[in-house]
This record gives structure tokens, sequence and C-alpha cells, in this order.
């Protein structure tokens, strides 16, 4: 039975750092099979959240680099979550044990439980020593819907995935409920508006006023929401506030292969890897698209672009595509094929196994066996490089990281996408929401 109330807290947090470290290596066998370079890839990934965890929260590090961890305390709290899904795959295929596994999961939910929430949910970025609210922007300095939602798309999984009956699994399960029956998705569905609103702030109300409309990453937000078991939303809000911009229905052709939803050109690969490192696309349907054949055109159409190479940028071709959003030379922006500035992202090609799983293996192969000395380190490959300005990322992003960790699993073994799809809670919203879903399919 869940949770009808708060567990006892513990002390905050002193999160595991479980010890002994992975045992990943920076050398690239030169001759492996192609499972063995995907076990490679995702295990050395998964260290950016095991090892280059926040030594304090234990919860993911907004970003790091490639030599060493950041010197500020700042977390990503969406990041935190693929961390929790990271962490279930590395227990599955026992690069740590489930009981470490438990120990760094329970340490973080320890933490977070000392920590401020706004009307129950966590801010974008938060500083994993002290556990304050760190400002994502001037005015963002409150609950993130988005950021909240990718924590608990993680936490959902955790609370289907450690199911023994042992003292220490039930507390974890009771535990995430407790965090998931506090939060207040209708809070966000302000004044009887049927959208949901990313923000508010107690300090700045809903003064930002950012509505969160489709095709984009936030799919896992309107789900979550009209699956929360106290604070739900009426479906109504999903109709008439996600299915309800400019930029949802597409239908047209790019690349001869028509979009279903979302911008031209499908937008940044995170549409359909963010919301997805959970929800099972395959067999997942509503009054607006089939959602696999959305996430397979959107891949195609972004790989296309690069194969065809408009702008002639280098490197760019059959083994060398993906634009998402990432670290470039100018900062940090969301590539896509019309922003398109010659900028490659490993995530992009890597979380898109489960779409073109050839397209993806070839990338995987050039990434390391080509430009390998260039972009390979400690946590797998950083975060993005450019072959045309001779730029290679010196950084590690969570959001980048987390993604390649989850989708691979997903491919290889649907692990996750079981777990969160079994979650009774999920599988209320879906319905409320009129998806039909057919896992596996």
């Amino acid at each position: 039975m869940p949770a009808k109330s708060k567990p006892a807290k513990s002390k905050p947090a002193k999160p595991a750092r479980t010890k002994p470290a992975l045992e990943t290596s920076l050398l690239r066998p030169a001759r492996i099979s192609d499972e063995a370079l995907l076990d490679l890839v995702q295990k050395q990934t998964f260290g950016f959240f095991w090892e280059g965890a926040h030594p304090v929260s234990g919860l993911a590090r907004d970003r790091t680099g490639l030599e060493a961890d950041a010197s500020d305390d700042l977390v990503s709290i969406g990041g935190s979550g693929f961390g929790v899904m990271a962490i279930i795959v590395a227990a599955h295929r026992g690069w740590v044990t489930r009981e470490e596994a438990l120990e760094r999961i329970n340490g973080a939910l320890s933490f977070l439980d000392h920590t401020v929430s706004y009307h129950g949910l966590f801010p974008h970025f938060m500083n994993g020593r002290t556990g304050a609210t760190v400002p994502f922007g001037r005015k963002d300095d409150g609950g993130d819907i988005v950021e909240t939602a990718l924590l608990f798309q993680g936490l959902l999984c955790a609370r289907k995935f450690f199911d023994a009956a042992s003292p220490a699994e039930k507390s974890l399960r009771d535990h995430i409920t407790w965090l998931w029956r506090e939060v207040e998705w209708n809070w966000h569905a302000r004044e009887g508006r049927h959208v949901l609103t990313w923000h508010w702030s107690p300090n700045n109300g809903w003064s930002i006023d950012v509505e969160v409309r489709g095709w984009n990453e936030c799919l896992i937000a309107y789900v979550l929401a009209a699956s929360a078991p106290r604070y739900a939303i009426d479906p109504i809000v999903y109709h008439s506030g996600w299915a309800q911009s400019r930029t949802f229905v597409n239908r047209r052709r790019f690349y001869d292969l028509e979009l279903p939803l979302g911008p031209d050109y499908g937008g940044p690969l995170f549409f359909c890897h963010y919301s997805f490192c959970g929800l099972d696309p395959r067999g997942l349907s509503d009054a607006y698209a089939d959602y696999f054949q959305q996430n397979v055109k959107h891949t195609l159409i972004n790989y296309e672009h690069c194969v065809r190479n408009p702008h002639r940028h280098k490197g760019f071709g059959p083994s060398c595509w993906g634009l998402t959003a990432s670290d470039d030379p100018s900062g940090y922006a969301a590539h896509a094929p019309d922003n398109d500035n010659g900028v490659i992202s490993p995530t992009a090609a890597l979380s898109s196994f489960p779409y073109a799983p050839e397209q993806a293996m070839r990338a995987l192969r050039y990434f390391h066996d080509n430009l390998g000395e260039k972009i390979w380190g400690r946590f797998g490959f950083t975060d993005a490089f450019s072959e045309s300005a001779d730029w290679y990322a010196k950084t590690y992003l969570a959001i980048d990281q987390g993604p390649i960790v989850a989708m691979i699993e997903n491919y290889r073994s649907g692990l996750l996408w079981k777990l969160f799809m079994s979650d009774e809670d999920i599988q209320t919203g879906l319905k409320r929401l009129g998806f039909v879903s057919a896992p596996g399919a």
C-alpha cells in the first residue's frame, strides 16, 4: 500500500560515495564487438552519476570537466532523475551491487527531504551541499515543473525496481511515494487555466509566465501531472494546453519524411529522448500521434540533414550525425537542422538507438574509433564537438550523459520502459489522457 504519511526523518545527508570505484578505463580497445562497445559506453558514462556525483548530496552535478569535477556545488534536479535511472541500469548489469545502488538513492532522498520545495516541486538547480535553491535566472528561483517531472520519472522507476520485501527496499518505496504524493501538479494549472505553467516562485509568483505547450521535451510533465494520486490535473489541461500550439501538429515533409508533430525539421533530438527514458513509445498513441513513429521520423530527419549536409560542415555524414542541445564554441545552444552551426553532440545519436539502431551504431563506431582521442574520457564521450571549428568540448553535462545510459538500455533490454510503464499510477494517468499503450509493440 502507498505510504500515507511521511517516513521518519533521518539526519541530512551523508549519501554514500560507495567504493570501490568503477573499474572503468580510458583505453579504447582497437577490436571490440558491438555488444562490448555498448557495455563500455554505458558503463563509462554511468560514472558521471556515480564517481562524479556531488560528494554530499549524491545528486548529479549539472556539469563536470574532462579531468576534474566542477569546483561549485551546483546540482541538476532533472539530471538527478536521469542519474537515478543510470544507477538502476548499473545495478541491473552488475556494475554496482543492488545494496550499493539502494544506499546511494536513499542518501539522495534523505538530502532532498531536508530541502525547500515549492508546493512539493523542486527547483531547476540546487546547492548540493546545503540544499538551497540556486536561481536559474533572476526570476527563476522557485519550482520548475519540468525538472521535477524528470526527477520523478527516475524515482518512479526506482520504486518499481526495488521491489523486495526487505525493510530497506520498502522504506525506499515509501519515501518515494511520500514525495510523489506531495507534488501539487495542479498548482501549475494556475487560476483555472487549461495549461501548465513552467515556473512558480514565492518571490516572483508566476511572473516568468511560460506556458508548457507542445511539441517538445515536456510530455513527461503532463503524463505525471495526470497520474498524480493527490494533485492531478484535469485531462482538459492536456488537450487544451499541451496539444494546442503553433508547433504541435505538423504533418509536413522534410527530407522526404512526414513529421507528425513538432516544429519544422523536428527541433533538437532531446525532444524524443527526455520524456521517453521512461515512457515506452512502442505501441503508445493517442488522438494526436503514434509516438514511436513520431520519434523515428524526427530522428531520421535529423540524420538525413547531417547526411545531406547542406551547409558543408566538415565531418558530417552517415557516420557523424546528431543535433541537439549541448555546449558549443559560443557557449550553449539547441542545435537542430534549422539551427545548425556544425556542432555534433554524441548524446543525440547515442540516445537514438531505439529509433535508428543501425545509424546510431555507425555513429558510435565513428565517435569511438575515429574521434576517441579527442572526445573520449573518464565519463565517456564529452558533450559535443565541431570538426569544422576544430573544437572539442572538455565538459560533461548531466542532461546529456543520462539519456545515453537510459536509452541504450531501453534499446538493449527495455528495462526502464518496463519499470515505468508498469507503475499503476502511470497507467491510470495515461488512460485519463486518452493514451492507448501496448508496451513492447
